[in-house]
């Protein structure tokens, strides 16, 4: 036999030493007979405690500027997460910063990738997360390569978000899959240059807790999780998305902002847009946002205009900010099954809000009292930020 056919297509390994896994063993059916997976419950938990820590009438960042650093040393290609470390990291990545930016709309993202000793800046700070997803397609193409540099990459964020402006967070999340750090100097140094400038980082671990990341967290009030599955990575993906309370307990400062409106010129007045002209992309256009100051051109919005420094954003952009500040109230968890043996129950078994037939557990708006699955529940709480039925005409 050619041992060459043992290899998968990724050439990973042999198939004999990957795990035998048991997928229809994840597979329950309800009392309604829906299917539903196994991990389902561990995922609802885990978002409905994400919901019951939100606080109301706290500052928050709203406007986050944030580097993502992503491990890509020789330790990436491990398979405890399928198909491997590297391959899942880049899928979670994607849908964080999708997540990312419906939290924080007028925010930006940058990609830091760290492999054989340095650290390298795949994006700069964007605003649009298919640029950024964009960027992280050819993460893979180098592979994974030597040992990751913390050191570096702390280095490398900190030269690019020491120059934002004081009235937005500086963050980076790194996804550190190594036990090991390879550091050109003391990066004790580094970490309070970063306080100094007050930048937050947190940390995501995927192999074990590690002293000098714990420390990390710890000086610069950053969150350090060390996952159990895949499932918890994208928990603690969706935790990081949301703006955490704001450390800076200094002066409220009012900012400038500019709203301008998408404008259609003359046919021979075609020119190029700013956001492309540092860029290899050429793209000439008679359209596009003008800078209500400068008059600059823009394709897309939100974005710092680079000739006035104004910050041009819609309004939708802050409307959709404006939940975080005042979230709607928890759901009242409510017991189906203990509800019909009271003689003062008088709840419907459907969802008001899809009409589905409700399992034992249902939650309960506390001012309408009408009465939510769970699905709906985290629906209205992550999406629309208000109880449907509060809201409707007919109440």
């Amino acid at each position: 036999m050619n041992m060459n056919n043992l290899l998968n297509e990724e050439n990973e390994g042999y198939i004999w030493e990957g795990d035998y896994e048991q997928t229809w063993k994840d597979i329950q059916e309800d009392e309604t007979g829906t299917l539903r997976t196994a991990t389902d419950s561990v995922s609802y938990q885990a978002r409905k405690r994400q919901l019951l820590e939100k606080q109301s009438h706290i500052r928050l960042s709203m406007m986050r500027h944030m580097f993502v650093v992503i491990d890509a040393s020789a330790c990436m290609n491990d398979k405890d997460l399928k198909p491997n470390r590297l391959i899942c990291v880049q899928r979670q990545v994607e849908k964080f910063a999708f997540s990312f930016f419906d939290q924080n709309p007028i925010s930006q993202l940058g990609l830091i990738v760290t492999r054989n000793k340095s650290a390298e800046k795949i994006s700069d700070l964007v605003g649009n997360p298919k640029k950024f997803v964009d960027k992280i397609q050819g993460l893979k193409e180098k592979g994974c390569q030597g040992e990751p540099s913390l050191q570096n990459s702390l280095e490398l964020s900190l030269a690019s978000l020491k120059h934002v402006k004081s009235h937005s967070s500086r963050e980076i999340l790194i996804i550190m899959g190594s036990m090991t750090t390879c550091d050109p100097g003391d990066i004790f140094s580094t970490i309070n240059e970063c306080k100094k400038h007050k930048i937050r980082c947190s940390i995501i671990g995927l192999s074990a807790e590690i002293h000098v990341c714990k420390k990390i967290c710890s000086e610069l009030e950053g969150i350090y999780s060390v996952i159990l599955d895949e499932l918890h990575l994208n928990d603690l993906f969706q935790r990081v998305a949301f703006p955490l309370p704001n450390s800076d307990n200094g002066a409220q400062t009012l900012m400038r902002m500019g709203f301008p409106q998408h404008k259609i010129l003359k046919p021979e007045e075609v020119s190029m847009c700013l956001c492309h002209m540092e860029t290899n992309e050429t793209r000439f256009s008679n359209g596009g946002y003008f800078c209500p100051i400068c008059d600059s051109k823009y394709c897309e919005l939100p974005i710092e205009c680079k000739v006035c420094g104004l910050t041009l954003v819609m309004a939708p952009h802050l409307a959709r900010s404006y939940h975080h500040l005042f979230p709607l109230e928890p759901f009242k968890e409510t017991n189906l099954e203990l509800e019909e043996n009271s003689d003062t129950a008088n709840i419907s078994e459907n969802c008001s809000g899809c009409q589905f037939l409700m399992n034992k557990n249902a939650f309960q708006c506390n001012f309408c009292k009408k009465m939510y699955c769970i699905e709906c529940d985290i629906f209205i709480h992550e999406t629309l930020h208000s109880c449907p039925s509060c809201t409707s005409p007919i109440n």
